[in-house]
């Protein structure tokens, strides 16, 4: 693969996947990758197309604010261009595919995403995510119900609010200009590498790994010690002095790589979109994870749905804590029953003592108590036995302290 240096795109089937349904793309000044669904027969046709429709955007722009609404334009494009695929090819009914995309502008990205595929920034040695994911769990994230780690696991962290497919004839794309420095490294990847590899050693390889095609070589690798059970696609842009990121000549991966084929299956029956799998975050099982259209409706059950998890995981939770407090009450009521079963003699004002219990405590409880006050001075028994019993005298049973009681009756001095 040819490279300037400035910028790189591979992409890698995994280790799991038969094809590869996601596409990269790596030009002038265009940087896009598109992670496609709907199955063997459409995920890898979606994302192909849209990269192909939006690489026609790969041009210099008088402003910023214009690359901008000529990347929104060409997603939105894009979007038609696959449901007029699926109108003229049923079995492709259902495919759809994020997009995350950048434009540069002298010092300026134009950003345009939908989906959760990501876009990063690597400046000063902190990785910062320019994007925001369209998951139901982000939602749940943004508005305070769920931290970022409970995200990470929830059972519902792939269901995707946005894409562009054959559902919404005009989706909603989140764009903005952000300003770009010497030094700044770009990352644009599909959730392939974002969902297996933590922040942390992205941030650590951008952070040691120089080159470009090197840096994004060495970030699938990273995605194959993990399993790599999803496609993974990565374009990485260097931005230095001289103001050049481009890759010359353009350069295409993925899908979008390959001639576009359209083969009908007839024993695959159309599906919509919300029933299909997507971006499965393990091996196995398959994850429960899919498209749904971003309605109040379906928001409203999802998010019903989680409180009610919520509320079970409470009670979960609580039922697990009375548990251990039984257990650690019951624990304590047969250890102290068992030290009961002791005795020692000892002293109390002068006088020799039978004492119930142990002689040691657990920090202001007692393990012992005085059970019976004999009627014997200690100052009356001789010298030896004196020591003895401020010593104390242990005893296996109380019959054992009484019998001990006896001799030192017998011992007193005449």
């Amino acid at each position: 693969m040819a490279t300037t240096g400035k910028s790189a795109a591979v992409s890698h089937v995994g280790k799991v996947r038969s094809n590869n349904q996601d596409s990269g793309y790596a030009g002038r000044h265009l940087f896009v990758v598109a992670d496609g669904m709907g199955g063997h027969a459409g995920g890898d046709v979606a994302s192909a197309i849209a990269v192909k429709r939006i690489a026609e955007t790969d041009r210099e722009y008088a402003s910023p604010n214009d690359a901008e609404f000529a990347l929104r334009t060409a997603l939105l494009a894009a979007n038609a261009l696959l449901a007029e695929t699926v109108f003229e090819h049923g079995e492709l009914t259902g495919m759809g595919t994020t997009v995350s995309g950048m434009l540069r502008v002298g010092n300026n990205f134009a950003l345009a995403h939908i989906g959760d595929s990501r876009i990063y920034l690597f400046r000063n040695g902190v990785l910062e995510q320019a994007t925001a994911d369209h998951t139901f769990v982000q939602r749940l994230v943004d508005s305070g119900r769920i931290t970022a780690e409970e995200a990470a696991v929830h059972p519902r962290r792939s269901v995707l609010m946005r894409v562009l497919g054959d559902v919404d004839a005009s989706p909603e794309i989140d764009t903005t200009v952000l300003a770009t420095e010497p030094g700044d490294r770009w990352l644009i990847c599909s959730d392939g590498l974002s969902s297996y590899v933590t922040e942390e050693k992205i941030q650590a390889v951008l952070a040691t790994v120089p080159g470009a095609q090197d840096a994004a070589d060495r970030l699938v690798k990273e995605s194959l010690d993990q399993g790599a059970p999803d496609n993974v696609t990565i374009v990485l842009v260097d931005v230095d002095e001289s103001g050049d990121s481009s890759h010359v000549p353009p350069v295409t991966v993925g899908s979008a790589a390959e001639p576009l084929v359209f083969e009908a299956d007839s024993i695959r029956r159309p599906l919509r979109l919300p029933s299909l799998l997507l971006h499965p975050l393990k091996t196995t099982p398959t994850d429960d994870s899919h498209f749904e259209p971003e309605s109040d409706e379906y928001l409203a059950a999802l998010i019903q749905e989680d409180r009610r998890r919520a509320r079970k995981r409470r009670i979960s939770w609580l039922a697990f804590v009375l548990i251990v407090i039984a257990g650690l009450v019951a624990a304590s009521v047969l250890g102290y029953q068992f030290t009961q079963r002791h005795y020692f003699v000892g002293e109390v004002d002068g006088r020799v003592t039978i004492f119930q219990g142990v002689q040691q405590d657990i920090g202001p409880i007692t393990l012992s108590h005085v059970y019976k006050t004999t009627t014997i001075d200690v100052i009356d028994l001789p010298l030896y036995y004196q020591q003895q019993v401020e010593a104390t005298l242990n005893a296996g049973s109380l019959a054992e302290a009484q019998g001990i009681v006896d001799r030192l009756s017998d011992a007193r001095k005449p």
